[in-house]
Protein backbone atom coordinates (compact mmCIF):
# COMPACT_ATOMS: atom_id res chain seq x y z
CA UNK A 1 0.00 0.00 0.00
CA UNK A 2 1.08 3.37 -0.46
CA UNK A 3 2.75 5.85 1.99
CA UNK A 4 1.07 9.22 1.29
CA UNK A 5 1.61 12.36 2.79
CA UNK A 6 -1.06 15.43 2.46
CA UNK A 7 -0.20 18.34 0.40
CA UNK A 8 -1.71 20.45 3.25
CA UNK A 9 0.68 19.33 5.82
CA UNK A 10 3.90 20.45 3.78
CA UNK A 11 2.81 23.37 1.92
CA UNK A 12 0.88 27.20 2.77
CA UNK A 13 -1.52 28.24 0.22
CA UNK A 14 -1.45 30.77 -2.30
CA UNK A 15 2.32 30.28 -2.48
CA UNK A 16 2.16 27.85 -6.33
CA UNK A 17 4.35 25.04 -6.56
CA UNK A 18 7.28 24.56 -4.99
CA UNK A 19 10.62 22.50 -6.65
CA UNK A 20 9.82 19.49 -4.44
CA UNK A 21 6.87 19.10 -5.62
CA UNK A 22 8.12 19.06 -9.35
CA UNK A 23 10.54 16.58 -8.32
CA UNK A 24 8.12 14.26 -6.64
CA UNK A 25 5.74 15.25 -9.89
CA UNK A 26 9.15 14.15 -12.72
CA UNK A 27 9.58 11.55 -10.53
CA UNK A 28 5.62 9.82 -10.73
CA UNK A 29 5.06 10.43 -6.68
CA UNK A 30 2.95 13.73 -6.83
CA UNK A 31 -0.68 12.44 -7.09
CA UNK A 32 -3.34 14.93 -8.61
CA UNK A 33 -4.71 15.91 -4.59
CA UNK A 34 -1.31 17.22 -3.89
CA UNK A 35 -0.43 13.51 -1.75
CA UNK A 36 2.59 12.59 -2.14
CA UNK A 37 3.57 8.76 -2.55
CA UNK A 38 6.65 6.66 -1.60
CA UNK A 39 8.93 5.39 -4.49
CA UNK A 40 7.52 1.81 -6.09
CA UNK A 41 11.11 0.57 -4.92
CA UNK A 42 10.22 1.22 -1.74
CA UNK A 43 6.60 0.35 -1.50
CA UNK A 44 8.03 -3.32 -3.03
CA UNK A 45 10.76 -3.79 -0.64
CA UNK A 46 8.05 -2.63 2.27
CA UNK A 47 6.24 -6.04 0.64
CA UNK A 48 9.05 -8.50 0.85
CA UNK A 49 9.81 -7.64 5.09
CA UNK A 50 6.10 -7.87 5.35
CA UNK A 51 5.42 -10.94 3.61
CA UNK A 52 8.69 -12.66 3.84
CA UNK A 53 9.00 -12.61 -0.07
CA UNK A 54 12.61 -13.10 -2.09
CA UNK A 55 13.21 -9.79 -3.58
CA UNK A 56 13.94 -9.48 -6.98
CA UNK A 57 12.59 -5.81 -7.31
CA UNK A 58 16.06 -3.82 -6.09
CA UNK A 59 19.22 -4.20 -7.40
CA UNK A 60 21.21 -4.66 -4.62
CA UNK A 61 23.83 -7.93 -4.56
CA UNK A 62 23.34 -10.21 -1.66
CA UNK A 63 27.37 -10.48 -1.19
CA UNK A 64 30.03 -8.28 -0.04
CA UNK A 65 33.04 -6.93 -2.86
CA UNK A 66 36.92 -8.16 -2.41
CA UNK A 67 38.09 -8.62 0.60
CA UNK A 68 41.27 -6.88 -0.20
CA UNK A 69 39.12 -3.46 -1.05
CA UNK A 70 37.55 -4.09 2.44
CA UNK A 71 40.64 -4.32 4.31
CA UNK A 72 42.19 -1.47 2.42
CA UNK A 73 39.30 0.61 3.97
CA UNK A 74 39.72 -0.90 7.28
CA UNK A 75 43.17 0.28 6.73
CA UNK A 76 42.66 3.95 5.64
CA UNK A 77 40.91 3.89 8.78
CA UNK A 78 43.68 3.21 11.20
CA UNK A 79 45.97 5.08 9.50
CA UNK A 80 43.30 7.98 10.63
CA UNK A 81 41.80 9.03 7.14
CA UNK A 82 38.87 9.84 8.66
CA UNK A 83 38.28 13.59 8.02
CA UNK A 84 37.16 15.51 5.60
CA UNK A 85 38.79 14.54 1.82
CA UNK A 86 39.51 17.45 -0.57
CA UNK A 87 36.25 18.47 -2.25
CA UNK A 88 37.48 17.08 -5.49
CA UNK A 89 38.87 13.77 -4.03
CA UNK A 90 41.56 12.17 -2.84
CA UNK A 91 44.69 12.39 -5.89
CA UNK A 92 45.17 8.61 -5.80
CA UNK A 93 41.30 7.96 -6.39
CA UNK A 94 41.12 10.73 -8.90
CA UNK A 95 44.39 9.31 -10.85
CA UNK A 96 43.14 5.78 -10.68
CA UNK A 97 39.93 7.08 -12.63
CA UNK A 98 41.77 8.73 -15.07
CA UNK A 99 44.38 5.78 -15.50
CA UNK A 100 41.47 3.20 -15.90
CA UNK A 101 39.77 5.35 -18.49
CA UNK A 102 43.09 5.48 -20.31
CA UNK A 103 43.26 1.64 -20.03
CA UNK A 104 39.95 0.50 -20.97
CA UNK A 105 38.90 3.10 -23.61
CA UNK A 106 41.94 5.12 -24.70
CA UNK A 107 40.53 8.53 -23.01
CA UNK A 108 43.29 11.36 -21.84
CA UNK A 109 41.92 12.82 -18.92
CA UNK A 110 43.28 15.20 -16.59
CA UNK A 111 43.12 13.45 -12.55
CA UNK A 112 43.99 17.30 -11.52
CA UNK A 113 41.13 19.51 -13.71
CA UNK A 114 39.11 16.75 -15.05
CA UNK A 115 38.21 14.40 -12.71
CA UNK A 116 35.66 15.22 -9.68
CA UNK A 117 34.80 11.91 -7.23
CA UNK A 118 31.01 12.18 -6.01
CA UNK A 119 28.82 10.72 -3.73
CA UNK A 120 27.70 7.82 -5.86
CA UNK A 121 26.89 7.94 -9.34
CA UNK A 122 23.11 10.01 -8.53
CA UNK A 123 25.25 12.71 -6.83
CA UNK A 124 27.18 13.32 -10.26
CA UNK A 125 24.23 12.95 -11.86
CA UNK A 126 21.67 15.24 -9.99
CA UNK A 127 24.79 18.04 -9.72
CA UNK A 128 24.97 18.01 -13.28
CA UNK A 129 21.81 18.52 -14.29
CA UNK A 130 21.40 20.91 -11.77
CA UNK A 131 24.24 22.47 -12.68
CA UNK A 132 24.00 22.76 -16.57
CA UNK A 133 20.43 23.02 -17.44
CA UNK A 134 17.25 25.50 -16.16
CA UNK A 135 13.85 26.37 -16.92
CA UNK A 136 13.14 26.67 -20.63
CA UNK A 137 15.64 24.07 -21.62
CA UNK A 138 15.20 20.77 -22.36
CA UNK A 139 16.75 17.55 -21.40
CA UNK A 140 16.12 14.38 -23.17
CA UNK A 141 16.24 10.59 -21.73
CA UNK A 142 15.80 7.43 -23.28
CA UNK A 143 12.47 5.69 -21.98
CA UNK A 144 11.74 3.87 -19.56
CA UNK A 145 14.62 5.79 -17.60
CA UNK A 146 16.08 5.36 -13.90
CA UNK A 147 14.18 7.33 -11.84
CA UNK A 148 16.88 9.86 -10.30
CA UNK A 149 17.01 10.95 -13.96
CA UNK A 150 13.42 12.25 -13.88
CA UNK A 151 13.81 13.40 -10.75
CA UNK A 152 17.22 15.84 -11.01
CA UNK A 153 15.51 16.97 -14.13
CA UNK A 154 11.87 18.34 -12.30
CA UNK A 155 14.92 19.51 -9.89
CA UNK A 156 16.58 21.60 -12.26
CA UNK A 157 13.03 23.09 -13.47
CA UNK A 158 14.46 21.75 -17.28
CA UNK A 159 11.37 20.08 -19.57
CA UNK A 160 11.55 15.97 -19.64
CA UNK A 161 11.38 14.96 -22.94
CA UNK A 162 12.23 11.09 -24.29
CA UNK A 163 13.15 8.63 -26.82
CA UNK A 164 11.78 5.30 -26.60
CA UNK A 165 13.55 2.19 -25.68
CA UNK A 166 11.31 -1.10 -27.39
CA UNK A 167 11.36 -4.69 -26.99
CA UNK A 168 11.84 -6.49 -30.73
CA UNK A 169 13.76 -9.63 -32.23
CA UNK A 170 17.14 -8.31 -31.14
CA UNK A 171 16.29 -6.87 -27.57
CA UNK A 172 15.05 -3.42 -26.64
CA UNK A 173 16.42 -0.49 -29.11
CA UNK A 174 16.05 2.74 -29.88
CA UNK A 175 13.87 4.13 -32.15
CA UNK A 176 16.23 6.94 -33.83
CA UNK A 177 13.65 8.72 -35.75
CA UNK A 178 11.72 8.98 -32.43
CA UNK A 179 14.89 10.27 -31.08
CA UNK A 180 15.17 12.82 -33.85
CA UNK A 181 12.06 14.15 -33.50
CA UNK A 182 12.29 14.78 -29.86
CA UNK A 183 15.60 16.77 -30.11
CA UNK A 184 13.79 20.77 -30.63
CA UNK A 185 15.59 23.59 -30.58
CA UNK A 186 15.41 23.90 -26.93
CA UNK A 187 16.98 20.66 -26.03
CA UNK A 188 20.52 21.26 -23.67
CA UNK A 189 21.28 18.06 -22.34
CA UNK A 190 21.08 14.32 -23.35
CA UNK A 191 20.99 11.82 -20.21
CA UNK A 192 21.90 8.85 -21.65
CA UNK A 193 22.80 5.06 -19.41
CA UNK A 194 24.24 2.28 -21.26
CA UNK A 195 24.50 -0.42 -20.03
CA UNK A 196 20.50 0.64 -19.49
CA UNK A 197 18.24 -0.01 -16.32
CA UNK A 198 15.86 -1.29 -16.58
CA UNK A 199 16.25 -2.81 -20.05
CA UNK A 200 19.62 -4.67 -19.87
CA UNK A 201 20.60 -3.14 -23.09
CA UNK A 202 23.86 -2.09 -24.20
CA UNK A 203 23.64 1.20 -26.79
CA UNK A 204 25.12 0.05 -30.37
CA UNK A 205 27.59 2.12 -31.80
CA UNK A 206 25.51 2.75 -34.49
CA UNK A 207 22.75 4.06 -32.18
CA UNK A 208 25.97 6.15 -30.12
CA UNK A 209 26.45 7.34 -33.46
CA UNK A 210 22.93 8.68 -33.92
CA UNK A 211 22.62 10.09 -30.34
CA UNK A 212 26.36 12.26 -30.83
CA UNK A 213 25.06 12.97 -34.16
CA UNK A 214 21.90 15.19 -32.46
CA UNK A 215 23.77 16.28 -29.69
CA UNK A 216 26.17 18.27 -32.08
CA UNK A 217 23.80 19.23 -34.29
CA UNK A 218 21.75 20.68 -31.16
CA UNK A 219 25.16 21.73 -28.91
CA UNK A 220 23.68 19.68 -26.31
CA UNK A 221 26.19 18.36 -23.59
CA UNK A 222 25.75 14.51 -23.26
CA UNK A 223 25.90 13.22 -19.67
CA UNK A 224 26.24 9.22 -19.50
CA UNK A 225 25.38 6.88 -16.36
CA UNK A 226 28.07 4.18 -17.16
CA UNK A 227 28.07 2.20 -13.62
CA UNK A 228 27.09 -0.89 -15.25
CA UNK A 229 29.99 -0.22 -18.00
CA UNK A 230 31.79 -3.90 -16.48
CA UNK A 231 28.93 -5.94 -16.58
CA UNK A 232 28.16 -6.59 -19.88
CA UNK A 233 27.50 -9.93 -21.53
CA UNK A 234 29.26 -10.96 -24.97
CA UNK A 235 28.26 -6.80 -25.48
CA UNK A 236 30.96 -4.11 -25.95
CA UNK A 237 30.19 -1.09 -23.85
CA UNK A 238 31.38 2.52 -25.68
CA UNK A 239 31.92 5.10 -24.11
CA UNK A 240 29.95 8.06 -25.53
CA UNK A 241 32.93 10.41 -25.34
CA UNK A 242 35.31 7.76 -27.93
CA UNK A 243 33.03 9.01 -30.55
CA UNK A 244 34.12 11.98 -33.02
CA UNK A 245 33.52 15.25 -31.27
CA UNK A 246 32.00 13.84 -28.68
CA UNK A 247 34.63 14.31 -25.26
CA UNK A 248 34.61 18.09 -25.51
CA UNK A 249 30.92 17.74 -25.01
CA UNK A 250 30.27 15.07 -22.43
CA UNK A 251 30.32 14.00 -18.84
CA UNK A 252 31.43 10.63 -18.25
CA UNK A 253 29.85 9.18 -14.92
CA UNK A 254 30.33 6.16 -13.35
CA UNK A 255 31.09 4.26 -9.99
CA UNK A 256 32.42 1.46 -7.58
CA UNK A 257 28.73 0.09 -6.62
CA UNK A 258 28.46 -1.88 -9.16
CA UNK A 259 31.32 -3.11 -10.41
CA UNK A 260 32.85 -4.27 -7.03
CA UNK A 261 29.56 -4.97 -5.24
CA UNK A 262 29.97 -2.48 -2.58
CA UNK A 263 26.88 -0.13 -3.36
CA UNK A 264 26.55 0.97 -0.08
CA UNK A 265 30.32 2.65 0.05
CA UNK A 266 28.44 5.55 -2.61
CA UNK A 267 31.79 6.46 -4.10
CA UNK A 268 31.43 7.94 -7.61
CA UNK A 269 32.85 10.09 -10.45
CA UNK A 270 32.45 12.32 -13.13
CA UNK A 271 34.78 13.31 -15.87
CA UNK A 272 35.06 15.35 -18.41
CA UNK A 273 35.82 18.75 -20.03
CA UNK A 274 37.88 20.77 -17.29
CA UNK A 275 34.93 23.96 -18.02
CA UNK A 276 32.10 21.41 -17.26
CA UNK A 277 33.20 19.75 -14.22
CA UNK A 278 34.21 22.74 -12.66
CA UNK A 279 30.19 24.01 -13.25
CA UNK A 280 29.68 20.61 -11.48
CA UNK A 281 31.98 20.96 -9.06
CA UNK A 282 30.48 24.30 -8.09
CA UNK A 283 26.91 22.48 -7.40
CA UNK A 284 28.07 19.61 -6.25
CA UNK A 285 30.40 21.30 -3.52
CA UNK A 286 26.96 22.55 -1.81
CA UNK A 287 25.44 19.39 -1.34
CA UNK A 288 27.91 16.69 0.33
CA UNK A 289 31.17 18.86 -0.55
CA UNK A 290 33.01 15.30 0.33
CA UNK A 291 32.43 11.97 1.50
CA UNK A 292 33.65 9.03 2.09
CA UNK A 293 37.24 9.55 3.16
CA UNK A 294 38.70 6.19 3.96
CA UNK A 295 36.48 4.21 1.28
CA UNK A 296 37.90 6.42 -1.33
CA UNK A 297 41.80 5.05 -1.41
CA UNK A 298 40.48 1.61 -0.86
CA UNK A 299 38.40 2.43 -4.44
CA UNK A 300 41.80 3.80 -5.54
CA UNK A 301 43.14 0.55 -5.56
CA UNK A 302 40.23 -1.84 -6.81
CA UNK A 303 40.26 0.57 -10.27
CA UNK A 304 43.30 -1.54 -10.96
CA UNK A 305 41.68 -4.65 -10.57
CA UNK A 306 40.44 -5.91 -14.23
CA UNK A 307 40.03 -9.75 -12.84
CA UNK A 308 37.32 -8.62 -9.93
CA UNK A 309 35.14 -7.44 -12.97
CA UNK A 310 35.49 -10.22 -15.43
CA UNK A 311 34.42 -12.88 -12.74
CA UNK A 312 31.73 -10.67 -11.70
CA UNK A 313 30.36 -10.61 -15.29
CA UNK A 314 31.33 -14.33 -16.23
CA UNK A 315 29.05 -14.97 -12.74
CA UNK A 316 26.13 -12.37 -13.83
CA UNK A 317 25.62 -14.22 -17.21
CA UNK A 318 25.21 -17.89 -15.33
CA UNK A 319 22.85 -16.46 -12.89
CA UNK A 320 20.98 -13.94 -15.85
CA UNK A 321 20.71 -17.71 -17.67
CA UNK A 322 18.96 -18.78 -14.78
CA UNK A 323 16.93 -16.44 -13.89
CA UNK A 324 15.85 -16.09 -17.92
CA UNK A 325 15.02 -19.95 -17.98
CA UNK A 326 12.79 -20.00 -14.37
CA UNK A 327 10.81 -16.60 -15.87
CA UNK A 328 10.10 -18.63 -18.85
CA UNK A 329 9.25 -21.67 -17.46
CA UNK A 330 6.82 -19.91 -15.17
CA UNK A 331 4.76 -18.05 -18.31
CA UNK A 332 6.81 -14.89 -18.84
CA UNK A 333 8.59 -14.21 -22.26
CA UNK A 334 11.91 -12.59 -21.78
CA UNK A 335 13.99 -10.01 -23.63
CA UNK A 336 17.83 -11.38 -22.48
CA UNK A 337 19.47 -8.55 -21.62
CA UNK A 338 23.21 -7.74 -22.55
CA UNK A 339 24.40 -6.02 -19.17
CA UNK A 340 23.08 -4.52 -15.85
CA UNK A 341 21.53 -6.55 -12.98
CA UNK A 342 18.27 -6.76 -14.58
CA UNK A 343 16.06 -8.55 -16.75
CA UNK A 344 12.67 -7.52 -17.99
CA UNK A 345 9.55 -9.81 -18.80
CA UNK A 346 6.17 -9.65 -20.49
CA UNK A 347 3.74 -10.69 -18.08
CA UNK A 348 1.11 -11.04 -20.59
CA UNK A 349 0.65 -14.42 -20.19
CA UNK A 350 0.14 -14.78 -16.59
CA UNK A 351 -1.78 -11.26 -16.31
CA UNK A 352 -4.58 -12.92 -19.32
CA UNK A 353 -4.49 -15.58 -16.88
CA UNK A 354 -5.23 -13.81 -13.30
CA UNK A 355 -7.27 -11.16 -14.90
CA UNK A 356 -5.00 -8.55 -13.91
CA UNK A 357 -4.81 -5.83 -15.75
CA UNK A 358 -0.97 -4.56 -15.95
CA UNK A 359 2.56 -5.11 -14.11
CA UNK A 360 1.91 -2.89 -11.60
CA UNK A 361 -1.33 -5.19 -10.32
CA UNK A 362 0.62 -8.19 -10.55
CA UNK A 363 3.52 -6.50 -8.80
CA UNK A 364 1.63 -5.72 -5.83
CA UNK A 365 -0.11 -9.19 -5.99
CA UNK A 366 3.21 -11.39 -6.35
CA UNK A 367 4.62 -11.18 -2.99
CA UNK A 368 1.29 -12.97 -1.72
CA UNK A 369 0.79 -14.90 -4.99
CA UNK A 370 4.11 -16.61 -5.47
CA UNK A 371 6.52 -14.84 -2.77
CA UNK A 372 8.19 -13.01 -4.87
CA UNK A 373 8.61 -9.37 -5.50
CA UNK A 374 9.66 -7.38 -8.76
CA UNK A 375 9.32 -3.86 -10.23
CA UNK A 376 6.82 -2.77 -12.96
CA UNK A 377 8.25 -1.24 -15.86
CA UNK A 378 5.60 1.66 -15.26
CA UNK A 379 7.72 3.13 -12.55
CA UNK A 380 10.86 3.99 -15.01
CA UNK A 381 8.02 5.66 -17.55
CA UNK A 382 6.01 8.78 -17.47
CA UNK A 383 2.81 7.95 -16.53
CA UNK A 384 0.47 7.80 -19.73
CA UNK A 385 2.95 7.66 -22.49
CA UNK A 386 3.21 5.86 -25.30
CA UNK A 387 6.22 3.81 -24.27
CA UNK A 388 4.51 3.16 -20.74
CA UNK A 389 1.37 2.11 -22.65
CA UNK A 390 3.80 0.04 -24.74
CA UNK A 391 5.24 -1.78 -21.15
CA UNK A 392 2.27 -1.99 -19.43
CA UNK A 393 2.80 -5.97 -19.07
CA UNK A 394 6.37 -5.69 -18.73
CA UNK A 395 8.18 -6.35 -15.36
CA UNK A 396 11.39 -6.17 -13.98
CA UNK A 397 13.51 -8.37 -12.15
CA UNK A 398 17.35 -8.41 -10.74
CA UNK A 399 19.87 -11.15 -11.21
CA UNK A 400 22.34 -9.96 -8.60
CA UNK A 401 21.24 -12.53 -6.19
CA UNK A 402 22.99 -15.73 -5.38
CA UNK A 403 21.88 -18.42 -7.67
CA UNK A 404 20.14 -20.26 -4.91
CA UNK A 405 18.00 -17.35 -3.80
CA UNK A 406 17.27 -16.95 -7.52
CA UNK A 407 16.32 -20.53 -8.13
CA UNK A 408 13.71 -20.81 -4.93
CA UNK A 409 12.74 -17.58 -6.53
CA UNK A 410 11.88 -18.97 -10.08
CA UNK A 411 10.37 -22.37 -8.32
CA UNK A 412 7.87 -19.79 -6.32
CA UNK A 413 7.52 -18.15 -9.16
CA UNK A 414 6.60 -21.08 -11.04
CA UNK A 415 4.30 -22.77 -8.17
CA UNK A 416 2.48 -19.75 -6.90
CA UNK A 417 0.89 -18.44 -10.66
CA UNK A 418 0.22 -22.06 -11.57
CA UNK A 419 -1.82 -22.63 -8.46
CA UNK A 420 -3.28 -18.94 -8.50
CA UNK A 421 -6.52 -18.34 -8.80
CA UNK A 422 -8.16 -14.79 -10.44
Amino acid sequence: MDIVVPMSTLHSPGRGRDRWQDTASAAGLLADDGSVAVTIFAEMSALAVRTGAINLGQGFPDVDGPEYVKQAAIAAIQEGRNQYAPGDGVPELRGAIAEHQKRHYGLDVDPATEVLVTTGATEALTASILALTRPGDEVLTLEPFYDSHAAAIGMSGATHVTAPLLPGPDGFRLDVDALRAAASPRLRMIVLNSPHNPTGTVLTRDELTAIATVARERDAIVVTDEVYEHLTFGAEHIPVATLPGMAERTLTISSSGKTFSLTGWKVGWVHGPSDLVTAVRTVKQFLTYTSGSPFQPAIAQALADDDTPRALAASLADRRDLLCSGLEAAGFTVTRPAGTYFVMADASGPLARLGLRDGVELCRRLPELAGVVAIPAAAFCRGGSPTAKALASHVRFTFVKSPDVITRAVERLARGLRTATP
